[in-house]
């Protein structure tokens, strides 16, 4: 459904619309003159004459848009913007006219404003998933088959292949322009205050969990640092540098750092294992689980 503007807004468009009608149209001599000044000497003057001569594309492209939900204003004024970053990127040398250039600018603009604003979750992520939006409803028109409620198989694959888009993109498009974004604070029924978030599910933690955890991670941490302490200055760093970190280092190179062969920072690292358990079994039932072996 269309956005419907405030009166005060509509006549402030339709002035808009009016004067920017009122623009002259420019000979293609003119516009190369005015791009060229512009590009090397950024005559202002230049910019705003070329700029608004084109509004008026401004417009045409933004009415193809105005079934979408959104203010016509806003997707002129997304269009403006596009209009200015054509106006800043164009080359007068090449052989095209400003308008030819500035169309796919302006379209781009409005396209990701509506992207954006269309729905609070994001839509048209990929470009498959863009080309689907923007041209599935004129597609189930030109096949007959947008007075439909779901769409035939036959329909989803006349789409697919026209766009070059798989078949679950299509389905998935379909159920996405079919529903509407509604609020978790919605109540389920007439009847009664629940309401859709009281029945999503809180994954995280309860205090109580937290509070056990944090208990529990100052346990081990002192349960560790003893055993450590039980281990002799090699057998600490060979544990350190191998069980310790997130990447640890690997047997060869310890035995270049030690002096030793790596086959013997191997027993060393199995020797200092036992000594961490025999340790660990004083304050733990099951110190297994705070290893992880190789």
């Amino acid at each position: 459904m269309a956005y419907i503007d405030d009166p005060e807004t509509q006549r402030a468009n339709l002035t808009f619309i009016r004067t920017s009608m009122k623009e002259p149209l420019l000979s293609r001599e003119h516009e190369q003159d005015l791009a060229i000044r512009w590009r090397d000497a950024h005559d202002e003057k230049a910019l705003h004459e070329l700029v608004r001569s084109y509004t008026r594309l401004v417009i045409a492209t933004a009415s193809r848009f105005r079934n979408y939900g959104l203010p016509m204003g806003d997707l002129v004024q997304e269009g403006n913007v596009g209009l200015m970053q054509a106006a800043a990127r164009f080359e007068p040398d090449r052989d095209v006219r400003f308008s030819t250039y500035a169309t796919w600018w302006i379209r781009s603009a409005i396209q990701d404003y509506i992207l954006r604003n269309w729905s609070i979750v994001r839509t048209g992520t990929t470009a498959a998933q863009k080309s689907l939006f923007f041209n599935l409803r004129r597609l189930r028109a030109k096949i007959n088959d947008i007075n439909a409620g779901a769409m035939t198989q036959d329909a989803r694959l006349k789409v697919a292949t026209e766009l070059r888009v798989s078949l679950q993109e299509v389905e998935a498009m379909e159920m996405r322009l079919g529903g509407s974004d509604q609020s978790l604070n919605a109540p389920i029924a007439e009847t009664g205050d629940d309401s859709w978030q009281d029945f999503l599910p809180d994954q995280r933690p309860t205090p109580e969990m937290v509070v056990t955890g944090l208990r529990d991670s100052v346990s081990r941490s002192r349960w560790l640092a003893e055993a450590l302490s039980d281990l002799s200055p090699r057998e600490r760093v060979i544990i350190e540098r191998r069980r310790l970190v997130d990447e640890g280092a690997t047997l060869e190179e310890l035995g270049r750092e030690l002096g030793v062969s790596k086959e013997r920072v191997r027993q060393l690292e199995n020797r200092a294992m036992n000594k961490l358990r025999v340790s660990m079994l004083r304050n733990v039932g099951k110190p297994d689980e705070l290893f992880i072996e190789e």
